[in-house]
């Protein structure tokens, strides 16, 4: 099945000079949604509003990031069921979900799914330990490029962008939310076996970032985090203690360091 990415709908487009208002009817690209289950061993474990591409990444990345999987190899099956709209997946014997159901909370990103992670649970939170050093110029000149790049913003709109960057890889992704974007992209580093990239990657966000979003890059273990937008305070006091560093409202010309600014150079 192709992935359905927008629709093609009629629209009236209001258009103002100095004779006033006036009405047309057009045609207008709009961005596409679906609701994509997840079914775990059987039961559905949550549904997600998103993009329609990267399904079974989307599952993968979101199972991780949770700390319900630590690699690849605890998934015995995976397949997508275009029909159902679901990613179904069965884990390997000994893999379960330890679901903390009276510390749940509702995230603020797109599809408002659920994150299993308790904030005080300081196992899923590992300290970044790397030392690299990132150029100041450069992190500048790969935002201005990022703001670019993002051909379904560009050609559609409605969706965020997320660039996961080191010196010998890319990948850009696109997702309605700023979530799935997180974890559409870890589904993928788990699927090529290239976790172990996390550790010198600068990750850049076209959106806010809240603590749900820090909580991800720390899972990951990524030491730089850019975003085009502003943090929340309780993003920053996660960034500082597990030593990310956190930049934001990040353009051509300049941004803010909210943590960690040991890492930059000039």
């Amino acid at each position: 099945m192709e992935d359905t990415i927008y629709e093609e709908l009629n629209v009236r487009e209001i258009t103002r000079d100095k004779d006033g208002c006036h009405l047309q009817d057009i045609s207008k690209k709009v961005i596409a949604e679906i609701s994509l289950k997840v079914i775990v061993n059987g039961a559905e474990l949550v549904s997600v509003l998103c993009l329609n591409q990267y399904q079974e990444e989307l599952a993968l990345g979101f199972l991780y990031n949770e700390g319900v999987i630590n690699s690849y190899s605890d998934i015995e099956n995976i397949s997508f069921n275009d029909k159902m709209l679901a990613v179904i997946i069965n884990l390997k014997e000994g893999v379960i979900i330890d679901r903390q159901e009276s510390l749940r909370s509702l995230t603020t990103g797109c599809g408002k799914c659920y994150t299993y992670i308790n904030p005080l649970k300081k196992s899923q939170y590992k300290t970044v330990t790397s030392d690299t050093t990132y150029s100041m110029n450069a992190i500048l000149d790969l935002m201005h490029g990022f703001v670019t790049r993002s051909n379904i913003y560009i050609d559609v709109g409605g969706v965020h962008s997320v660039l996961l960057h080191t010196v010998d890889y890319e990948v850009l992704i696109e997702d309605i939310g700023r979530h799935n974007c997180f974890d559409k992209i870890t589904g993928l580093m788990l699927k090529e076996n290239k976790l172990e990239l996390f550790d010198q990657a600068i990750v850049f966000v076209s959106g806010r970032i809240s603590s749900e979003i820090m909580a991800k890059i720390i899972r990951m273990g990524v030491p730089v985090l850019v975003s085009k937008s502003t943090p929340t305070t309780s993003a920053v006091k996660l960034a500082q203690e597990h030593n990310v560093t956190l930049l934001g409202y990040v353009r051509n010309s300049g941004g803010y360091i909210y943590s960690c600014p040991e890492r930059l150079v000039s």
